[in-house]
């Protein structure tokens, strides 16, 4: 069982978290370098947004467009010769949208040693129909305490979201009634 309220305006049979999981793996080259000679962030965020695509897409049984990047954590540096893995699953299911939750691996193509967590990520996908409109989107159902944690966390996050997005609309809402123009 699982803390989600029904959706009674859905009748789509919910999917369990493995259902949509996924990894994505990648050999860094140096056309994939910044001008440290590292790996360029924005190489990492589109491998992140693209395993993240895939999942909501497979989750929610079509086309699914990002809506938002949250936390978007980079840990160690990716080095040239760093095979990534990119492993991405559905933390958290709304009517339309989806939380995604993504960690970031890296290890050395060339050795045998554990990958190690790099970076990680949330994204929130919105399902949306052919005419780009939202269309609803099956429950996730968490099947391992894990995923039972991610859901829990994902909610918190979501909470967070909406009371952000809502305290800045009301600052931007008070300063036009003071006269204040930006």
């Amino acid at each position: 069982m699982t803390d989600q309220a029904p959706r009674p305006e859905s009748d789509i049979p919910g999917k369990p978290t493995a259902a949509s999981r996924t990894t994505l793996s990648h050999i860094m080259t140096g056309s994939d370098t910044n001008l440290l000679g590292t790996v360029h962030g924005g190489v990492i965020m589109k491998l992140v947004d693209d395993a993240a695509g895939a999942v909501a897409g497979r989750h929610s049984g079509g086309p699914a467009v990002t809506a938002s990047m949250d936390e978007m954590v980079f840990l160690e540096p990716v080095r040239v010769g760093d095979l990534v893995h990119v492993r991405a699953q559905v933390n958290w299911t709304g009517r339309s949208s989806m939380e995604v939750g993504v960690r970031v691996m890296a290890e050395r193509w060339n050795e045998s040693t554990p990958a190690t967590q790099v970076g990680s990520a949330y994204l929130v996908f919105a399902a949306v129909d052919a005419d780009g409109r939202p269309r609803p989107v099956p429950q996730v159902i968490p099947e391992t305490e894990r995923d039972k944690r991610r859901y829990q966390e994902a909610q918190i996050r979501r909470t967070h979201r909406l009371a952000r997005r809502r305290a800045i609309r009301e600052l931007r809402e008070k300063r036009v009634a003071d006269g204040i123009e930006d």
